[in-house]
């Protein structure tokens, strides 16, 4: 079979749909270490059995495969999915990213550990961090009186000086602690003396009680400006001068274990004078600490970081509180210490992912009462309200983890990881919307296990343009390329980054520089001004070095959604540049619509699969020449994610069409091409043919009303098989 026959849509969409609502469940390995934007496990695992299974999808997808022999290559291997689904399957795998920390998760990933020996380490750490921090991180409960109770969460509101009065203001957008849907009542600070108030309702809010000044709901900081309340001048924020912003802790969240199973919601309080002690211990602490570990390193220029600079922030360190560098530093003093690589460089790992936890970004979700770590947006998100979690972590009486962000948490989800590799397993749907596990006797994730065939893994730090395969060697490219348009990553990881580089092993990869940012990234960048023909050229350098180790009709296949044509267009002239054939164009949803990043923002959750070859087949039922050829092709596949239990939006559409039209300005323009023009002129040659097929107006309007679906047959069906029986070879 091929991916062009064996992929079903509609059952690739109803695994992706599920897998992405929590990715941590259906692929316990993107655990290992945050990473943005990773396509589903699920497609990746469809797209390697649809290519080299010869049955249908639906009846391979819950049984082991051992493809030896198989090679699978990853250009822009990122977080790693494309290579760890085709590793797990048995194929010999090599993977390349000039990111020096995608090379770092994705050995972590792939490599063996001892989970026994990890476990024993990962316990003796927190326990030494509980010795010499655990006071920091507990609290008086006034409710009930107990005393040393562990803090969930330190709630911080950055201040400034009144340029009038040179009294303190704090830079409250709003005085809503806590939402009514997680905890019982409201729960407002008091503008007036900072007390903490339940209030049933929020239009109503009524009076402190304990000052009895008027409660308010809205906040002073509005839109870069603030007044005063001690005088009322208008203040305006962020001060680039001066350094970073100062907080003032204002409230915390705590957890009481004695009583949570009698008490009603969650456990607040204002500060009293033993937490403010600690902050000031923590603080003299930090100034007496002979740092070993902490990075100096200078925040630089650029697209992500430039707002980091306007709130003052120069340096990586300046993002986190004086008691979360002294944890800090404490953890990479005993991790440092281990005398197992293996273990070390894990531990390394879990205080490299633990850092979007402990820092001064996060903020606090006022509904679901919990910390977003710092790349919940993608971004450098500076809020003015800010969310300081446990170092160490709590865990209950059975030994489960409450709240998040601290090391028992980060531990918990890498040693799941880790076992996920071991032993991994599909989740299906069962009865009352639980999930089941089925395991999948046969597959592992890694080099080697007891009993098994070992497995070739080569993952390289390098540019995709200046690797060497041989020939006719690879049976298969599969990858998530760089989106032009898309977040700068590589910004976003120098700040776990110039801290793991401190505890890396010398001989590491790639961290011999002192940031992961390259001039050979091929993404688009204002700052270092890479625009899109930049993106085009080197996209189409990649591809053809692939193109040329790939065997004689072997894939090429790659995920892409974008919300303008014009980002299409460059990627049709990279296929045509590579010397390839685009055969398929398969819609995927690979987005959650509720991600934050992308909630609201009109962004499709859908990505096109082209399937790009030298040599082969396609359909000729999806060779269209006019618009309405193009509505019936978009109204099918729309018709078949509705099957896998998606709800195609406008943006979803459009992504569909856009892959249409660019896999068909390829098919048309291939026996002409002339891969040495400039890029400019191939750009607008590509552009002008999508155009002459269609637009997203002409295609809707010709799309006739989604029909119901038919009663009394399969939920999912291969609908495309019939069809490559009439086929035109390329």
């Amino acid at each position: 079979m091929s991916l062009e026959q064996g992929f079903d849509i509609a059952f690739v969409a109803s695994q992706a749909l599920r897998e992405k609502q929590i990715q941590q469940v259906y692929r316990p390995y993107v655990a290992v270490h945050k990473w943005f934007a990773r396509r589903p496990g699920s497609l990746f695992r469809s797209m390697a059995l649809a290519e080299f299974c010869d049955e249908p999808l639906q009846d391979a997808y819950y049984r082991g495969h051992d493809f030896a022999g198989k090679v699978v290559a990853d250009p822009f291997m990122g977080g790693g999915t494309p290579l760890i689904e085709a590793n797990r399957v048995g194929c010999d795998v090599m993977g390349f990213d000039i990111n020096p920390m995608a090379t770092w998760v994705c050995r972590e990933a792939v490599e063996y550990l001892d989970l026994r020996a990890y476990a024993d380490a990962s316990a003796r750490l927190i326990a030494s961090l509980r010795k010499g921090l655990g006071h920091l991180y507990q609290t008086d409960c006034p409710i009930y009186g107990d005393k040393g109770v562990p803090v969930k969460s330190f709630l911080w509101v950055k201040v400034i000086a009144c340029d009038s009065c040179g009294k303190r203001v704090d830079l409250f957008p709003g005085y809503l602690l806590a939402e009514d849907k997680r905890h019982p009542k409201n729960v407002l600070v008091c503008h007036a003396c900072g007390d903490l108030n339940e209030v049933a309702d929020l239009l109503k809010p009524g009076s402190c009680g304990f000052c009895s000044a008027k409660l308010r709901v809205d906040g002073p900081a509005k839109r870069g400006h603030c007044d005063c309340r001690h005088c009322g001048h208008t203040n305006r924020f962020p001060r680039r001068e001066g350094g970073p912003p100062r907080h003032r802790m204002f409230a915390i969240e705590y957890y009481n274990p004695l009583r949570k199973a009698g008490h009603e919601g969650r456990f607040f309080k204002k500060p009293d004078a033993a937490d403010l002690a600690h902050v000031q211990e923590a603080e003299d602490r930090w100034a007496a600490t002979a740092v070993s570990f902490v990075p100096e390193d200078a925040i630089p220029a650029g697209d992500e970081t430039d707002r980091l600079h306007k709130w003052g922030y120069t340096l990586f360190r300046h993002m986190f509180n004086a008691r979360q560098l002294i944890g800090l530093e404490a953890s990479a003093r005993l991790l440092a210490a281990v005398e197992n690589e293996r273990v070390r460089h894990a531990l390394a790992t879990n205080l490299s992912d633990l850092l979007r936890y402990q820092n001064m970004l996060c903020r606090y979700d006022t509904m679901a009462l919990k910390s977003l770590d710092i790349f919940s947006v993608h971004g450098f998100p500076i809020g003015l309200v800010q969310c300081e979690s446990n170092l160490l972590g709590i865990t209950n009486g059975g030994g489960t983890n409450v709240g998040s962000g601290g090391w028992s948490n980060i531990v918990e989800k890498y040693r799941a990881a880790k076992a996920y590799c071991d032993a991994p397993f599909e989740v299906q749907p069962g009865a009352k919307g639980k999930k089941a596990q089925v395991p999948v006797k046969g597959e592992w994730i890694g080099e080697r296990r007891a009993g098994s065939r070992p497995r070739n893994i080569a993952i390289r730090c390098m540019s995709s343009t200046d690797v060497v395969i041989p020939a006719n060697s690879l049976d298969a490219c599969f990858t998530d390329p760089p989106y032009f348009g898309m977040v700068q990553y590589g910004e976003l990881m120098d700040f776990c980054y110039v801290w793991l580089r401190k505890l890396a092993a010398a001989d590491a990869e790639g961290f011999g520089t002192p940031l992961t940012r390259s001039p050979h990234e091929v993404t688009g960048n204002t700052t270092k001004g890479r625009d899109l023909a930049r993106f085009t050229e080197g996209l189409g350098q990649v591809y053809a070095r692939m193109a040329a180790a790939l065997k004689p009709s072997a894939p090429l296949a790659f995920t892409f959604h974008h919300n303008k044509v014009e980002s299409y267009a460059s990627v049709a002239v990279a296929i045509l540049d590579a010397g390839l054939t685009c055969s398929a164009s398969l819609p995927c949803p690979a987005e959650m619509a509720g991600s934050i990043h992308i909630s609201g923002t009109g962004s499709s959750i859908v990505d096109t699969v082209f399937v790009c070859r030298a040599s082969g087949t396609t359909p000729k039922l999806w060779l269209f020449e006019d618009v309405e050829g193009l509505a019936v092709i978009v109204a099918d596949d729309l018709q078949q994610l509705r099957a896998g239990g998606m709800k195609p939006t406008a943006g979803d559409t459009r992504c569909v069409v856009f892959g249409h039209l660019a896999r068909m300005a390829i098919w048309n323009l291939r026996p002409q091409w002339n891969a040495s023009a400039a890029t400019s002129e191939k750009l607008k040659r590509v552009g002008d043919e999508m155009a002459r097929l269609g637009n997203l107006d002409s295609v809707m309007a010709a799309m006739k009303p989604p029909s119901p679906m038919p009663v009394g047959l399969p939920l999912f069906t291969t609908q495309r098989t019939p069809e490559l029986i009439d086929a035109i070879a390329f």
